[in-house]
């Protein structure tokens, strides 16, 4: 019976398509700020610490330093509230929960990026 409840919520949540992204990369979460009857939508732009659960209670977790002090939010895959996500770089880590970066700050707090193979206009005449 739960199951059929489940399938019909599906259905009539309202999916948003976000890009692909894991733990390291750096993102924009562009969300809807209500306050009193006016609307507007702030940006939140950091590295990815984690991302945790599944379904409907999946969630992400995002940090950036303001003014010398780190700031984490935490955002669920399924809030109404959340307008955008931007990927503003790939990042390359080697874990999938990025607890350490709270303690670094500065040079050592940097999370390298992934570097891309881009196929250039010469490259790919040779292909041809």
């Amino acid at each position: 019976m739960s199951s059929a409840i489940d399938f019909v919520h599906e259905q009539l949540t309202p999916k948003k398509s976000f890009p692909a992204f894991k733990a390291g990369d750096n993102i924009t979460v562009n969300y809807k700020i209500i306050e009193g009857n006016k609307e507007r939508i702030q940006s939140f732009k950091g590295d990815v610490i984690k991302k945790q659960g599944n379904g409907s209670t999946a969630t992400f977790t995002v940090r950036k330093i303001s003014d010398g002090i780190g700031v984490e939010r935490l955002f669920p895959f399924t809030s109404p509230n959340i307008d955008s996500i931007v990927l503003n770089k790939v990042g390359q880590v080697r874990r999938a929960k990025l607890f350490y970066q709270r303690e670094r700050f500065g040079k050592s707090a940097r999370i390298r990026e992934k570097r891309m193979a881009v196929a250039t206009a010469a490259s790919a005449k040779e292909k041809a």
